[in-house]
């Protein structure tokens, strides 16, 4: 066994195999599909599950996933991180806000597509209750508008749901906000 193997294998007690495809990672073994949608993972589909790309990465970077591309050559954490960027602009700051919500025991699912990146239920929760936070991811600096900031309020409201502006500042660190309305009588 290579010292890259060795690394891995003690790394995860999950492997998983993927294939690079236009909208993320896709896991076709039945066993995997199972125990990655059991934790929350990818997009069941007929022919597999599909990841997504911020999910992928997090799954490759723990050891857990080998992601090769349709000619079969190993695509490593660059490569994937290269190929997402492609897809969203906001790639790091999405990925490092994935990865932080779940190295502290979050289930972490896509948003709703109306400005929401990410729905988090709360630990233990996910599959038996609905989520709890919608999270807003920004870099530290980048400008946000009132009106974008107060629909996504409107909508994450409308919902039930914590709105949760993630804001990652210049060392990569993630900070939290709670995003609330408040009236002033």
């Amino acid at each position: 066994m290579s010292k890259r193997n060795e690394k891995t294998v003690a790394r995860s007690e999950l492997q998983v195999r993927g294939l690079l495809v236009e909208k993320g990672v896709k896991v076709s073994e039945k066993q995997s599909v199972d125990v990655l949608s059991s934790r929350g993972y990818g997009v069941t589909e007929k022919d597999g599950l599909l990841l997504t790309f911020y999910e992928a990465l997090y799954l490759l970077d723990k050891g857990a996933l080998n992601v090769e591309d349709e000619k079969e050559e190993a695509v490593d954490f660059q490569g994937l991180l290269h190929h997402y960027e492609i897809v969203d602009e906001n790639t790091w700051e999405k990925y490092v806000t994935y990865r932080d919500l779940r190295s502290r025991g979050y289930v972490v699912r896509s948003g709703f597509g109306i400005g929401i990146d990410f729905r988090v239920y709360e630990r233990g929760a996910y599959g038996e209750d609905t989520a709890k936070y919608l999270i807003l991811s920004i870099q530290e600096g980048q400008p946000v508008s009132l009106e974008h900031l107060t629909n996504v309020l409107r909508q994450s409201q409308s919902l039930k749901k914590e709105l949760v502006l993630a804001v990652m500042n210049r060392r990569g660190e993630i900070v939290y906000y709670s995003v609330s309305h408040l009236n002033l009588k």
